[in-house]
């Protein structure tokens, strides 16, 4: 058996589907159809049942997609390995990041890693954290760039950045005059029970800002009110530069935000409230030369 074969039967597990397979890894659907049918026929048993169109796992099959994805797993690092050896530059490199990060990091970095390595194929993905780590253990991508806390322990990090999340608040909010001056503390320092009556614009509960700032209010015993929950990073503090409500951001973010209208920046938390930003992959695996050098090229421009 060669390795394209693992590629089919782990490609019709993820699509559940001939036909999107057979586009995903470039061969005909009759083909795909004979080749599924020759197998199972060679094992002796189903690798799948058939409901319709949908092509659903048997206990065999789950067995038979884990052995292949772990050696697919094992090929793509010797290839990689070996082409660091050979210095050859050749490869492909997978990664991802959460829409907002993208949005400024790629346009940096990319034209930077190209000039570098221009026989090194980019993949590149867009998702929320969580999704994202289940692309990292799948093996669909190389790196993720986002903000820790990371909740699988078969996946490790790089830390590119420490940054701080603040509050943000129109300019000329009457509570900007509730805040103090702390040391350590780059902004001024506000006390969040003092704005139990502000309404909150927050980020979706699967994104990492949300988690974060759910840890602040349930350490204060405090429930906010919700004006808006929201996906977008960039459109939150552009609403709450206007007086929409109040919201919360990473700093780095703040670097590449053009704001129509300047907003009051606060530490919140005791006194503050840290967290990173990171290159995350799977726990174990080599990165090659290439890979690891698009790393120290985010943190570049981070």
């Amino acid at each position: 058996m060669d390795f394209r074969e693992l590629q089919y039967i782990v490609s019709i597990a993820k699509n559940q589907n001939i036909t999107r397979a057979s586009e995903e890894v470039f061969v005909s659907q009759p083909t795909l159809s004979k080749f599924v049918q020759n197998i199972e026929h060679y094992l002796g048993q189903p690798l799948f049942r058939r409901l319709g169109n949908r092509f659903l796992l048997t206990y065999a099959g789950e067995r038979y997609v884990e052995k292949a994805k772990a050696m697919l797993s094992m090929k793509k690092e010797l290839d990689e390995e070996l082409s660091d050896i050979l210095k050859k530059d050749i490869g492909e490199l997978k990664i991802a990041f959460p829409i907002t990060r993208g949005t400024y990091m790629l346009p940096c970095t990319l034209p930077v890693f190209k000039k570098e390595y221009p026989r090194v194929k980019v993949t590149v993905k867009e998702a929320d954290s969580k999704a994202l780590e289940e692309m990292i253990l799948e093996g669909e991508i190389d790196l993720a760039f986002f903000t820790l806390p990371i909740r699988h322990p078969d996946i490790d990090h790089d830390t590119i950045q420490e940054e701080e999340v603040v509050l943000v608040m129109k300019a000329d909010h009457p509570m900007v005059t509730e805040s103090v001056y702390k040391a350590n503390c780059k902004y001024p320092w506000i006390d969040l029970t003092k704005l139990a009556n502000e309404t909150f614009i927050l980020q979706r509960h699967d994104q990492r800002t949300r988690h974060i700032t759910d840890q602040v209010f349930h350490d204060l015993d405090m429930e906010p009110k919700l004006s808006l929950s929201i996906r977008n990073i960039m459109a939150s503090v552009e609403l709450a530069a206007g007086g929409y409500g109040v919201t919360f951001v990473g700093e780095t973010h703040l670097r590449h935000i053009t704001l129509k209208e300047k907003p009051a920046f606060f530490s919140v938390g005791n006194p503050k409230t840290m967290t990173s930003f990171v290159a995350a992959y799977r726990r174990g695996i080599y990165l090659p030369e290439y890979t690891r050098r698009y790393i120290q090229i985010v943190r570049e421009f981070t």
